[in-house]
């Protein structure tokens, strides 16, 4: 079976890994953070929703292919704004990914939170 890389021109990468790969309709998307987005929650949750919907689209899908996401928050006190912020982009998707969120003991580039997400491509 074919295995695909995933990836937008000029993200950034903080380590050696692929933003994305795609095999066999199911795609997978590597942890997204944006610590550029702010020093909140609220704003690194949208940033790094905003990497995941080009990441989907750099696939061919968009957030109504999403089954699954994993949320690792710096803190699990920081749930209810991540929690807004990741509610208002699920908002309209019939039926919203299956989720798990957590908190992790330390992510990466001192990130408040990163989101993991897999996908399906239908076609």
């Amino acid at each position: 079976m074919e295995k695909k890389a995933i990836s937008v021109p000029g993200s950034k990468l903080y380590g050696p890994y692929t933003p994305g790969v795609k095999s066999g309709g199911i795609i997978w998307l590597s942890g997204q953070i944006d610590v550029e987005a702010g020093d909140d929650t609220a704003s690194q949750t949208a940033g790094a929703l905003a990497k995941i919907d080009a990441l989907l689209a750099a696939a061919g899908v968009t957030k109504d292919a999403v089954c699954f996401a994993q949320v690792l928050l710096d803190d699990i006190d920081d749930f209810q704004a991540m929690n807004e912020v990741y509610g208002a982009w699920v908002e309209s998707i019939d039926i919203k990914p299956a989720r798990a969120a957590f908190e992790a003991g330390a992510l990466p580039a001192g990130a408040k939170v990163e989101i993991v997400v897999q996908a399906i491509d239908k076609k």
